[in-house]
C-alpha cells in the first residue's frame, strides 16, 4: 500500500530539507525542530476532557513533572501512565499532549504523562529510572489517581514504547501487577542487525525516521556497549523470560525502520503466553500516533489501538 496521501504530502516537504544530523546538532536545536513540525498536526482545538494539571511525582534525581488528565466521568476509572516518543533526546508532555487527551476521551481512563530526563544530558538509565519511578509511584497512590488498583496500564509510543516495556518487564519482575501495555512503534532491539530486521534496509531513508537516525539516538542513549544495550532495560527483546508481562496492545507501520523489531516482540510475547494484539497498518510511517488529526489512516489506526487498549482496562 502506498504511503497515506497526507502523510505523503508531508513527507516531501521534509525530504526537500537536508536530513537532520543527530549526533552533530545541540540537542536544543533538535527539540525546537521536532516541536515545530508537531505544529502542522495539531488539530485546531483541543480534545476536551473533564481535567489537565500538571504536578511532579517524587523521582530519583528529584520531583519529575507529570501531566494528569482525567476524563469526564464520576467513580474509579482504570490509570494509564503514558510515556512520551522523541529519541529519548527530543519530546515532551507539549509535544504528546493530543495523544493522551484522546487517550483519556477515548478510553475513559486517567492519563498520567510523565517528563523523564533526556539523552545526551541525562543518558540511560535516567529515563528508565524516572518511567519506573513514576509508574511505582502512581501504582503506590492509586487512589490520587484513577482509583481502580486492577487497572493500570503503561504506554508509549517509539522511546517512549521502548520505555513502557520495560517498566512492565521490571513490575513482572518485582510483582507488581499491571492490566495492560499500550506499544507504539517501540525500539525494541539495540543489538539489532540489518539482517534480523529488513525493515531496517526495506524503510531505511525517506520516511522521516530514518535508520541512522535510530542507531544515533540509541547510541546517544544508551552508548555502545553491549552488556549496556543488550540488558532488558535497554532492549526488552532480549530479556530471557517474558512469561507472565501484561497483556500487549503494539501497532507498528509499514513504512517504519523498526517494523521488524516490534512485530518480532509482539511474536515472542505470543510464544511466552502473553495476550498480544500486535497489526502492522499500511499506508503508515512512524510518528503516526501524532498524525490523527489530520490524516484518516493514522486516526483508524489510533481508533484500534486505543479501543484494543480498553478492551483489557474493561
Amino acid at each position: 500500500m502506498p504511503v497515506a496521501p497526507v502523510i505523503a504530502a508531508i513527507l516531501e516537504q521534509v525530504n526537500a530539507q537536508p536530513a537532520p544530523d543527530v549526533l552533530g546538532t545541540d540537542p536544543e536545536v533538535l527539540r525546537a525542530g521536532q516541536k515545530e513540525m508537531g505544529k502542522s498536526v495539531v488539530p485546531a482545538e483541543p480534545i476536551v476532557v473533564g481535567s489537565v494539571k500538571d504536578a511532579t511525582v517524587p523521582g530519583p534525581a528529584g520531583p519529575v513533572p507529570v501531566r494528569v488528565y482525567r476524563p469526564d466521568t464520576d467513580g474509579p476509572v482504570p490509570t494509564v501512565v503514558f510515556f512520551h516518543g522523541g529519541g529519548w533526546l527530543t519530546g515532551d508532555l507539549d509535544t504528546h499532549d493530543d495523544p493522551c487527551r484522546r487517550m483519556c476521551r477515548d478510553v475513559g481512563v486517567v492519563v498520567v504523562a510523565v517528563d523523564y530526563r533526556l539523552a545526551p544530558e541525562h543518558p540511560f538509565p535516567a529515563a528508565y529510572d524516572d518511567c519506573l519511578a513514576a509508574a511505582a509511584w502512581v501504582a503506590d497512590h492509586i487512589d490520587d489517581y484513577g482509583g481502580r488498583r486492577d487497572r493500570l496500564a503503561v504506554a508509549g509510543d517509539s522511546a517512549g514504547g521502548n520505555l513502557a516495556a520495560a517498566v512492565a518487564l521490571t513490575f513482572r519482575d518485582e510483582h507488581r501487577p499491571l492490566a495492560a501495555q499500550l506499544l507504539a512503534y517501540p525500539a525494541m532491539d539495540f543489538l539489532a542487525t540489518d539482517a534480523e530486521y529488513p525493515s531496517r534496509v526495506e524503510n531505511a531513508t525517506g520516511y522521516m525516521l530514518s535508520t541512522q537516525n535510530v542507531l544515533d539516538f540509541e547510541h546517544l542513549y544508551a552508548g555502545d556497549d553491549p552488556a549496556v544495550r543488550g540488558t532488558s532495560r535497554v532492549s526488552p527483546l532480549r530479556a530471557t523470560s517474558l512469561t507472565g508481562v501484561a497483556p500487549a496492545v503494539i501497532g507498528t507501520a509499514q513504512y517504519d525502520p523498526l517494523r521488524d523489531e516490534c512485530m518480532a516482540y509482539a511474536n515472542a510475547l505470543k510464544a511466552a503466553g502473553v495476550d498480544v494484539f500486535a497489526r502492522t497498518y499500511d499506508g503508515l510511517i512512524h510518528t503516526f500516533l501524532n498524525f490523527f488529526p489530520v490524516c484518516p489512516t493514522s486516526d483508524a489506526a489510533v481508533t484500534e489501538l486505543y479501543a484494543q487498549l480498553g478492551k483489557r482496562l474493561a
